[in-house]
């Protein structure tokens, strides 16, 4: 198998012309020249002799050593069942890789590259910008009913593999929870109560990162969840609410009160540096992904962690929606060896491929049904449990909404937000505006 290459020498490959400057302010701001298209079937023409056979790139957006470690187990195993087919795999940092994905696939797109569910999977598929799946999605056993609608576009043609989903909660180290005699907080109430008492251990009771502009937005997700519910939160992602009213203002309200719990100066901070605060034990907590595990090495540091649900805020609300984003793949629109892709694709949407992924990332579980779950770690056990007890779950707000208002409008607001938070009403009311131009385009 050829090197990965490095992300200077991909990143060259991502861009149809030079673009410069550009953060997560201006990502997804360029027009999409193919908006017209409808969805491309799969268009490819595959390798010379019709059997897939030949060389299948994939763009990877796993970078960081666990998570890449995971990948690669994958593609290895996939080419020992088909030595015929050669795995290119092209990695790029996290998110780099989500920063230049509109330049990425109106140029040259690998065959195959990672990517999620959700809103963000159909809106580049109604832009003609991905081809149609559903015929390997369909003949992929294990896949559950529930992921369907998640990984298919608004007229019911599947463009997703889905591989694997981590919930969001608030995590922490049972032995020094049990040092301490802390208990699981079951309400808003008894959250403050616990992290006052932190405190006066000299903890600081939540870590909070929020340097590269999405971290925060899952802390804006579950606070609105619980005080507005699922049907509401949906609806304000999808554009269809007024980011102005009160019931939003509610929300900034209720996390300014919550601000003194959080460590100080989350600009500054990535999420790993936020991890290490709480493997350090100098935070108490750290509502994340499940994917903070890959920070802690695994057996008993991993074994050491344990999590719960963000607590309920109003009891006629509950807390039962949670987010728990979906990983997958998707086909470019014009893969280069479209049989190949394919093949690759069933695979990875294989229970087989994704037991080989969450059993070298133990942060993430399989969607897989057929997933033999008797192998999990009691961290994967316990995301399992959180999963079957959930009534609804979001996919995170770059996810549930459009990209260009998630990244370019809400990524800036909530660090807006982070440093004056005594300027609600002014910041919603930009939000509000651009949500108008945005979505009626």
């Amino acid at each position: 198998m050829a090197r990965p290459q490095t992300e200077g020498e991909y990143l060259a490959t991502l861009r149809t012309a030079p673009v410069s400057g550009l953060s997560r302010r201006s990502l997804l701001l360029g027009t999409m020249s193919l908006g017209s298209m409808a969805l491309v079937g799969c268009g490819g023409n595959g390798s010379g002799n019709g059997t897939g056979a030949g060389e299948v790139t994939y763009g990877n957006n796993q970078a960081d050593e666990v998570p890449l470690k995971a990948i690669q187990a994958n593609v290895d195993a996939f080419q020992q069942k088909h030595p015929d087919i050669k795995i290119k795999m092209n990695t790029v940092a996290h998110t780099t890789f989500q920063e230049n994905i509109n330049n990425y696939l109106q140029g040259s797109p690998d065959d195959v590259f990672a990517w999620f569910a959700g809103y963000r999977a159909r809106f580049f598929a109604d832009k003609g910008l991905v081809s149609d799946i559903s015929d390997v999605f369909a003949a992929t056993e294990g896949i559950p009913a529930s992921l369907k609608n998640a990984c298919s576009t608004a007229d019911g043609r599947q463009v997703v593999m889905p591989a694997t989903y981590y919930p969001w909660v608030v995590q922490y180290r049972k032995s020094v929870w049990e040092k301490r005699g802390y208990e699981v907080p079951k309400t808003l109430d008894e959250l403050k109560a616990l992290g006052a008492e932190m405190e006066k251990d000299g903890l600081v009771p939540f870590a909070m990162a929020d340097k590269d502009g999405w971290e925060a937005m899952g802390l804006f997700d579950i606070l609105n969840m619980r005080l507005n519910g699922y049907p509401f939160h949906i609806e304000l992602m999808s554009g269809k609410q007024d980011w102005s009213q009160k019931k939003v203002q509610d929300v900034f309200d209720l996390w300014r009160g919550l601000l003194p719990l959080h460590q100080p100066d989350a600009l500054g901070r990535s999420w790993q540096e936020a991890a290490r605060s709480l493997q350090k034990g100098t935070t108490g907590m750290y509502y994340l992904g499940t994917f903070m595990a890959q920070q802690f090495p695994a057996g008993k540091e991993q074994e050491d962690l344990d999590f719960f649900v963000f607590p309920e805020i109003d009891s006629t609300i509950g807390a039962g929606a949670i987010e728990a984003p979906t990983d997958g793949f998707m086909l470019s629109r014009r893969p280069k060896n479209e049989k190949g892709a394919k093949t690759f694709l069933s695979y990875m949407g294989s229970a087989e491929a994704q037991m080989t992924n969450v059993q070298a990332d133990p942060s993430a579980i399989a969607v897989n049904e057929k997933a033999d779950t008797t192998k999990y770690t009691s961290l994967q056990k316990r995301m399992l449990e959180v999963m079957k007890g959930a009534t609804d779950v979001a996919q995170f707000l770059d996810r549930d909404s459009r990209p260009d208002f998630a990244s370019t409008v809400m990524g800036p607001a909530l660090q807006g937000f982070l440093k004056n938070p005594n300027d609600v009403a002014s910041m919603l009311s930009k939000v509000e505006s651009q949500r108008k131009s945005i979505f009626a385009s």
